[in-house]
């Protein structure tokens, strides 16, 4: 079944119209148990609470009973404040928690000659295919994966299989694609379909999930002052869903600057950015568009540490952002096999640095100049750079301050990609 619903303004779909959608999906269903699988409170922006609350009643009215498994990865469960204020009035104790390292069951495996052919020969190893056991409990009769498609910095454009196979997936499966995606070079696959962190993914869902009986729900949004705009519902269980959003949301995530940003200044909400695991989309989607000596200033009031669990903030802080060869170095040496046992670790450091190309600024209030410098990036204090650098007085893009100083900025760093013409 296929099911897509375009906007016809730039004001996006009326909740009465996604409302309507999504009641259509259900007809002809009575499904008895229902797995909901929508993203956490980082994808505040995806709409995808509200999809989720229409769905819980619109089942639940129907006699049907329905788990919510928020696709986590490897952040932090929802909080009961997170969950109220992204999906409602649904009760908090439908909500489960995906515990990444332990909760998963093992399908089968990727081989190692096809990850070697979609990487033009730069990985070798073969990738287990791991998933939360609920997605493989026979009880639910349907699965609804609840998400949003934007670029993104490890598969290219974001959700899908990827909501199954990272977002309630296992440590092989979130390790190894984003260390394959960090070798082949995000920048060769940002906003784009078939990279090969996807095809590793299409394999999974070919190979393993075809029995399921899964529905993929897809939004593409933006959000500009804040307030969501959902342009397109795509609601399936083909890959076409996948393919009619992404090209969708190529037309409303990606901008074009014109030449090089000599300086950009990207705001990390505070409710939704508090580590750099998270915050650093702020450097992913912007290293595209800013110019060789450029700076990056990150306004960053929420973040209070590197790592989304205490492995991987330690291992941030004992390596650092250091950039794309010293990281690949310490990964070969033998006595780091901290770094091997966490590759999403090393691949996020590779993806948080700017090679030394432009410079990286945190502007912080909750974690010391010390422990920024100490992690690879210019420290500078929030309160003054925003007596500055305001988020509310600037407009998102170009900005010429009083004196002068010509700055482009980004209010959520999430919601987009930012690339320059010139190179693209």
């Amino acid at each position: 079944m296929e099911q897509f619903t375009y906007a016809k303004t730039e004001q996006g779909l009326t909740r009465e119209q996604i409302a309507a959608a999504v009641e259509a999906s259900l007809a002809g269903r009575t499904p008895q148990n229902v797995l909901l699988i929508p993203p956490d409170f980082t994808r505040f922006h995806s709409n995808a609470g509200l999809i989720t609350n229409l769905y819980y009643h619109l089942l639940v009215e129907r006699g049907a009973a329905v788990d919510i498994l928020p696709a986590l990865g490897t952040h932090e469960p929802v909080t009961k404040s997170q969950a109220e204020q992204m999906f409602g009035d649904i009760p908090f104790e439908a909500f489960l928690i995906h515990d990444w390292r332990r909760d998963v069951v093992k399908l089968g495996e990727v081989p190692a000659d096809f990850l070697e052919d979609v990487t033009e020969g730069l990985w070798h190893d073969p990738v287990s295919v791991e998933i939360n056991r609920r997605v493989m409990d026979e009880r639910y009769d349907l699965i609804l994966s609840v998400g949003q498609v934007v670029p993104h910095e490890v598969i290219g454009m974001s959700n899908h299989a990827k909501n199954l196979f990272v977002g309630v997936g296992g440590s092989d499966m979130i390790n190894k694609s984003h260390m394959v995606g960090a070798v082949y070079g995000m920048e060769r696959m940002m906003g784009k379909d078939f990279t090969p962190v996807r095809r590793v993914f299409d394999y999974g869902m070919e190979h393993f999930l075809q029995h399921r009986p899964i529905v993929f729900v897809l939004t593409v949004t933006t959000a500009p002052g804040g307030v969501i705009r959902t342009h397109g519902l795509f609601i399936g269980d083909t890959r076409r869903t996948l393919e009619q959003a992404v090209a969708l949301s190529q037309q409303k995530n990606i901008d074009f600057v014109e030449t090089g940003l000599k300086k950009c200044v990207v705001y990390l909400d505070p409710s939704e950015f508090k580590t750099t695991w998270l915050g650093n989309k702020a450097v992913y989607r912007t290293r595209m568009a800013i110019a060789d000596g450029g700076e990056l200033l990150v306004l960053a009031p929420g973040v209070r540490r590197f790592g989304e669990d205490l492995t991987v903030d330690r291992l941030i802080r004992k390596y650092g952002y250091r950039g794309r060869i010293e990281t690949l170095k310490a990964f070969e040496q033998p006595e780091n096999a901290d770094l091997r046992e966490n590759m999403g670790a090393a691949a996020h450091l590779i993806h948080g640095s700017a090679d030394g190309r432009f410079t990286i600024t945190y502007a912080v209030r909750e974690i010391t100049r010390a422990e920024i410098e100490g992690v690879g990036y210019a420290w500078a204090d929030y309160d003054e750079m925003t007596r500055r650098y305001n988020p509310r007085a600037l407009q998102p893009g170009y900005n010429t301050l009083p004196d002068g100083e010509e700055i482009y900025f980004i209010p959520n760093p999430a919601l987009g990609l930012w690339i320059n013409r010139e190179k693209f």
